[in-house]
């Protein structure tokens, strides 16, 4: 009797301490993208389909925060199908979220039902720059689209495309309201740097 009660105990640590339900999700999204067939273009468009449950709602409809997370998992899907995470491990580098912004047009309410789009834009010699876009089930609007910068640590995205395609690659050209949203992220960063004195330190 006195083991179960320490493995509720252990549970309720757990699950007081660490996103458990994060982790399950993300395990189970990589274990079928795993299984599902390559994407050997490895900037085409993946869609996860998805709906919103009781535990994604604030009001009704899903909250602001979720679909970041959906964004995330979705991501998880992305770069197992089109190998950009076997790519990462064989050159021993690694990703971080760098920058997102996500702009909501239509709530998602409770039940409904919607696509999750998700696609590699372009990059940079330091960042992938990806578009994910939140489409109604119901009536093929976007009800919400984000995009996020991928930072690439101990790499580049021109190394990983030639690990992938076993060739130069060239960049695609930056859409008009990404190059916008990739100023204000130079523009916000030089500010933080000058309040920060790090520019002064490095002259």
């Amino acid at each position: 009797m006195w083991w179960v009660l320490w493995a509720l105990a252990a549970l309720l640590a757990l699950f007081c301490t660490l996103d458990v339900w994060y982790f399950l999700r993300a395990a189970a999204v990589v274990l079928r993208a795993w299984f599902q067939p390559p994407v050997w273009d490895v900037t085409a468009e993946q869609i996860i389909l998805g709906r919103v449950l009781p535990h994604d709602i604030d009001m009704c409809h899903m909250n602001n925060a979720r679909y970041l997370r959906e964004c995330d998992f979705a991501r998880f899907s992305l770069y197992v199908r089109n190998g950009v995470f076997k790519a990462l491990r064989a050159l021993g580098a690694s990703m971080v979220v760098g920058a997102t912004t996500i702009r909501y047009r239509r709530a998602l309410c409770i039940g409904e039902g919607f696509e999750l789009r998700s696609r590699i834009v372009t990059w940079d010699d330091k960042s992938f720059f990806l578009e994910q876009r939140f489409v109604s089930a119901k009536d093929g609007l976007v009800c919400a689209v984000m995009y996020c910068k991928q930072n690439v640590i101990r790499g580049s995205p021109d190394k990983i495309m030639q690990h992938l395609c076993k060739r130069k690659v060239e960049c695609p050209e930056f859409p008009e309201d990404l190059q916008h949203w990739v100023s204000f992220i130079s523009a916000s960063s030089q500010t933080l740097r000058a309040e920060s004195g790090l520019d002064e330190k490095n002259k």
